[in-house]
């Protein structure tokens, strides 16, 4: 705490620590700073600075005051300082030490604009401290910094694990990650690493790696806790000051081979203009993960600390990372692993990511989009519940479902959502791209409930991708929980399903509810139908797909899943080598 303190005041000061920040130094060796936060959300600015007897103020003053006022109080408190200074040195006096002056007259406080005018002292806060102005309080001159690049989180993971990314949470004020500078930094490991010499950090840390935002340790670093420091930047060479972060641990073995290491053989490179890598993936929310039934019942195969979500979440960005894919859908994302872990993770990557949570429940959708290829035009996420109630869009299929209240009260009461992005070419701005995200009802009788869903997705899905963007392909993802038998793979297939489909009595005779249903897409599973997508001790089978609008889209490879050898080598998953009880769908795709 003492030692972020220091940090900000010697680089309020334009100490020589400003040589760290890569460009903070760029001010004049004898100008001091004046900080000036000021946002237009906000009613108050702050303003800091340290005065000539090397006091620290920060004021908080409304935006709209004039500046005369703000001035004033400036030299009340430079007063003030110099009062106290004057109390000391009297007392220095008494003591037979060296006397000081004991004046304590307010000095002359003036703000000139960059061009060297004095700033009037009518024109409101808010419009008269502009970067690069300059503060003088009697003798004291200060350069005005006005918003300068500040972090206001910085955290690493808890759990470590060699060979694996340590992907660190960075949130800034005024700045952005990718501009930001970083030095990471291992343990000095005791009696081994000698005296401290050049390239180290104080007596207990010595630099491990170049200046990357992303740093995977060695096996060398086992046992060794790591250290990050991190300077805020904006992008326009303009650096904050720099805060420390040391693991709460130290680096911990790797679990050896994963079931994911020979699929990233073919996924070394992002795919070329032209071509989409999509990944869909239930990457088994913790929420689920962590309750006595998954430990005893569901995965009781699986060591305890293979399920917990420190050591999962550790595979699971080290997985995505190498499938250098363009989008990503996931689902079952606890809401808490989106904001600190996956999002923060997938963006160091180049991936922009949106959430969308299920109703009343932690986890939900999240669709990642690679930035350098992909604009956000807009989002049209829908819960079925609530769109089947509301939306005229759906209203003939809610006139139908009326006739079967059973059914429709077991439908209204599921809290399952679609989550649907519009995303723009980036080279080519004539390519637009629905991308759809679900997650159907799991219940193993739920035939008639899912094919409810899946209609209203579908409906849904026509409104964006035919009448607000006509004509845009579509890509579908998702854990449908549906096998290639089933009614619902039938009619996302086919395009159509009769009212006599066996999946319509799934519940039994008192929940049958028949209706025949179309949409209008020509849609193709992109990745097939493998054995399994999902793979635990009393059920495999084959539940998730992309699938993919087949007049625009077509396949250009499906990367191969896991071996049986690889999925089954702790028996199922998940698994010490495995973080999820499904497994990722993979495919490059291209514009016909």
């Amino acid at each position: 705490m003492w030692r972020r303190l220091r940090s900000a005041l010697r680089w309020l000061r334009g100490s020589p620590a400003a040589l760290l920040l890569g460009g903070g130094g760029r001010l004049p060796a004898a100008m001091e700073r004046a900080v000036v936060r000021c946002v237009p959300s906000e009613a108050k600015l702050s303003l800091q600075f340290v005065l000539p007897d090397g006091s620290a103020r920060h004021m908080q003053r409304d935006q709209a005051e004039p500046l005369g006022r703000a001035l004033a109080r400036i030299a009340t408190n430079a007063a003030k300082g110099h009062g106290k200074a004057a109390k000391k040195s009297k007392k220095a006096r008494a003591e037979g030490g060296p006397a000081g002056e004991a004046a304590a007259e307010a000095p002359a406080v003036r703000l000139f604009s960059r061009d060297g005018e004095a700033v009037a002292e009518e024109v409101p806060n808010a419009a008269a401290w502009q970067d690069g102005a300059v503060l003088q309080i009697g003798e004291a001159r200060y350069r005005v910094e006005r918003n300068p690049p500040a972090l206001t989180e910085l955290q690493l993971p808890r759990s470590l694990l060699a060979g694996f990314p340590v992907c660190p949470k960075v949130s800034a004020e005024f700045a952005a990650p990718q501009h930001c500078l970083f030095r990471w930094y291992r343990e000095r490991r005791p009696g081994a690493d000698g005296e401290a010499a050049a390239g180290e950090d104080g007596p207990g840390w010595v630099e491990a790696a170049a200046a990357e935002r992303v740093f995977t340790p060695s096996n060398a670093l086992v046992g060794l806790r790591l250290k990050l420091r991190c300077t805020p930047g904006d992008g326009a060479q303009r650096y904050g000051p720099p805060r420390e972060v040391e693991s709460s641990g130290p680096v911990e073995a790797g679990p050896g081979a994963c079931t994911f290491d020979s699929r990233h053989l073919y996924t070394r490179k992002v795919c070329g203009e032209g071509s989409i890598r999509a990944v869909s993936y239930n990457i088994l929310a913790d929420t689920y993960a962590q309750t006595e039934f998954s430990r005893t019942v569901l995965y009781p195969y699986c060591a305890p600390y293979a399920l917990e979500l420190d050591y999962r979440q550790n595979l699971l960005k080290k997985e995505l990372a190498g499938y250098s894919a363009d989008l990503i859908c996931l689902q079952e994302v606890d809401k808490s692993v989106f904001v600190d872990s996956l999002a923060p993770a997938l963006d160091a990557f180049g991936l922009e990511g949106l959430f969308k949570i299920k109703e009343k429940q932690h986890e939900g959708l999240a669709t990642f989009y690679r930035r350098d290829k992909f604009s956000l035009l807009s989002q049209h996420d829908i819960a079925f519940s609530e769109a089947l109630l509301s939306d005229p869009l759906h209203k003939d299929l809610c006139d139908k479902l009326a006739k079967y209240p059973l059914v429709k009260e077991k439908v209204l009461q599921r809290s399952s959502v679609l989550q649907v992005s519009v995303l723009q070419s980036a080279t080519d701005p004539s390519r637009k791209i629905c991308v759809a995200n679900t997650h159907l009802y799991w219940h193993p009788k739920g035939g008639n409930i899912r094919l409810i869903q899946i209609a209203v997705a579908l409906s849904h899905i026509k409104h964006v991708a035919c009448d607000l963007y006509p004509s845009i392909p579509v890509i579908f993802c998702g854990d449908f929980n549906s096998t290639p038998s089933s009614g619902t793979y039938s009619f996302i297939n086919t395009g159509g399903i009769s009212e006599d489909h066996e999946d319509w009595v799934s519940s039994g005779e008192e929940e049958r509810c028949n209706m025949p249903l179309s949409h209008p897409f020509k849609l193709l599973s992109a990745c097939g139908e493998p054995a399994y997508t999902n793979y635990v001790g009393g059920f495999h089978g084959c539940l998730d797909y992309i699938f993919i609008d087949k007049n625009a889209l077509e396949v250009e490879q499906v990367i191969p899943l896991p071996s049986h050898e690889e999925v089954t080598t702790h028996q199922a998953l998940p698994s010490v080598s495995h973080p999820s009880d499904h497994i990722a769908l993979i495919c490059d795709l291209k514009w016909k």
